[in-house]
């Protein structure tokens, strides 16, 4: 029964926008993707078969928040297309504290798309918050995959350093931004932001909350 309805839902959403979208080709690609997926997720995490569990009142599943990864990474690697779509999927998973549900979704992403450098970056920010907001060697060696994927691009580094200040590394995040500020344009988005960190640190050690550098 379940299936039927995510099916029927699945139909009735496709019909309608897609009377919209019909003149725009890209559009429809896009739309027949996202239901696609939308489905593909059914398949994998829906339990249909399992009974009701109605949730008691003041007992809703706690949010995580987000990491500077989700909230930075539309504003500097675009959106709307494949890593975007993977992303926001397992942002759902780690929203709801699923933090391994969120890595194996990105997992599956990375299986199928081995040269998307921006999946790699989101792969190695999963695994930290899987493992507790530390640096695992798995997420140490994704992010360096995607370094290599993308050496001239400055995300991997600044998110790699991002999480590295999230775990507690500071010495070594402030290390990577301090390295990368001289070889990017000036017009790149990447420096007001690397600055705004460096400041932050700046001040924390300034106030004592960690250690001389």
């Amino acid at each position: 029964m379940g299936w039927a309805v995510m099916i029927l839902l699945a139909l009735a959403t496709g019909f309608v926008l897609g009377c919209f979208l019909r003149r725009d080709k890209g559009a429809l690609q896009f739309l027949a993707a996202a239901l696609l997926l939308a489905l593909a997720g059914y398949s994998w995490q829906g339990r249909p078969g399992l009974a009701g569990s109605p949730t008691r009142p003041g007992s809703a599943v706690r949010q995580a928040p987000d990491s500077d990864f989700m909230l930075l990474r539309e504003d500097l690697l675009g959106r709307f297309d494949r890593a975007w779509t993977w992303s926001n999927l397992a942002d759902g998973y780690r929203r709801r504290g699923d933090t391994e549900g969120a890595a194996r979704v990105l997992a599956q992403a990375i299986r199928n798309n081995p040269g998307n450098t921006e999946l790699w970056i989101a792969y190695g920010d999963a695994l930290v918050a899987h493992s507790g907001r530390m640096m695992s060697p798995a997420a140490q060696l994704a992010f360096r995959r995607a370094a290599q994927l993308a050496p001239d691009h400055p995300a991997p580094l600044f998110f790699h350093a991002n999480a590295l200040l999230e775990t507690g590394n500071v010495e070594e995040a402030e290390r990577i931004w301090r390295a990368m500020l001289p070889g990017l344009p000036a017009r790149s988005p990447y420096p007001p932001l690397i600055a705004q960190r460096l400041q932050a640190i700046d001040r924390a050690r300034a106030a004592g909350q960690i250690p001389p550098a």
